[in-house]
């Protein structure tokens, strides 16, 4: 079976000398290694205000609460994990459903700014599968309504909106969040990282990210001396992971640049089909790739394509559901959301990861082709 996704780690010999001695320093919290991970991806994502925290679930949360939402709504799109969302609730706000487009899956900013309200306290899009969300639009809105844009970019580490990198100060977003879970383009076992725009929100981050204790704070007994004046959470990222982070982030121009070379040869060799075309993507933005999501005519089309594929040895898979269907969102949902279904019942997402030969990109174009053929 060829995967739909592969988990990528250095080689041994590079990874654990480095996590041996972190593992026996006697220091394994936050520490050294987490700053240098900071400062690294400061660097590739433009930012002097990066965050590494405990997941990327934990970067939308410390988001939320660094807009303060508790009790406001939220405006998103149900067309995402639940892992966007369920911070909504944990952080006592709203959600309120916008639609999408059909043919991207990114939010469509038109209803976007329909259901916002005097209510509304921040706005939550999704790069989905790593192709940018208008974001130019989006962030139009959110000053125009003096509300903060929050992007979760689990999909997009290393994509670009007008040659900004998703998660610089100038991409356009107030918060952006990103995951390093297991099969992300690059993991650290677990973690995340949110980058912010304006200095204050990144001191209060900080402490938030640790109970709401201020680790620089110079005092001979830190947990002892220094005030908390606001509870936060245990978001904070180890040393272990930023082990295997700092370990990792050499690695990541090449898997993204593998990721895009099996992209353009999908879209070359498909671009003509009329029954699988492939999600719509914005000019002037860079994916990052994570998913290549095709079409299909119908749900009863996708449902065959994706019995097609498993059976001749192709994972493929929808990904995510639809939040506004899932129980523990229900009572959010208010009017249709047509983008929504029409994306849902059509979407597929094949393998497109760094990992795929040659041959299996082409094993895989050809059995696209013969299932359009056959139809």
């Amino acid at each position: 079976m060829i995967p739909l996704f592969k988990v990528h780690l250095p080689p041994k010999d590079e990874l654990m000398p480095a996590l041996e001695q972190v593992l026996y320093s006697g220091y394994i919290t936050q520490g050294p290694k987490v700053d240098r991970f900071e400062q690294k991806l400061s660097r590739v994502l433009k930012n002097r205000y990066v965050l590494a925290v405990n997941s990327g679930t934990s970067a939308l949360q410390l988001a939320l609460r660094l807009s303060n939402v508790r009790g406001r709504d939220v405006v998103t799109t149900p067309m995402t994990c639940s892992a966007t969302v369920l911070p909504v609730l944990a952080e006592g706000a709203t959600p309120v459903w916008a639609d999408i487009d059909p043919d991207s899956g990114n939010l469509d900013p038109a209803d976007v700014e329909r259901k916002i309200t005097p209510d509304t306290g921040a706005i939550l899009a999704v790069h989905w599968g790593g192709q940018p969300c208008n974001m130019g639009w989006l962030s139009q809105i959110a000053r125009d309504h003096n509300i903060p844009l929050i992007v979760d970019a689990a999909h997009a580490l290393g994509a670009s909106w007008n040659g900004e990198p998703v998660g610089s100060t100038d991409s356009g977003a107030d918060f952006t969040c990103f995951s390093l879970q297991a099969i992300k383009h690059i993991t650290t076992g677990d973690g995340g990282i949110l980058t912010v725009k304006r200095e204050a929100d990144y001191e209060r981050g900080k402490r938030l990210r640790w109970f709401g204790l201020d680790r620089t704070a110079n005092s001979g007994d830190a947990r002892v001396d220094n005030d908390i004046s606001e509870w936060g959470y245990k978001f904070h990222m180890n040393d272990i992971a930023a082990t295997i982070g700092l370990a990792q982030l050499p690695y990541l121009t090449g898997i993204l640049n593998m990721q895009r070379l099996n992209a353009a040869i999908f879209v070359e060799a498909l671009f003509l089909l009329p029954n699988v075309r492939r999600q719509k993507y914005l000019l002037g933005t860079v994916g990052a790739w994570w998913l290549y999501t095709v079409l299909l005519d119908s749900s009863a089309e996708r449902d065959a394509f994706m019995q097609f594929m498993l059976s001749h040895g192709v994972q493929v898979s929808r990904v995510h559901s639809r939040l506004d269907r899932l129980s523990a969102f229900s009572g959010f949902s208010k009017g249709d959301l047509p983008g929504v279904s029409s994306f849902f019942e059509r979407e597929c997402a094949i393998p497109v990861h760094w990992g795929l030969s040659l041959e299996e990109v082409n094993q895989i174009i050809s059995l696209v082709l013969e299932f359009c053929e056959a139809k």
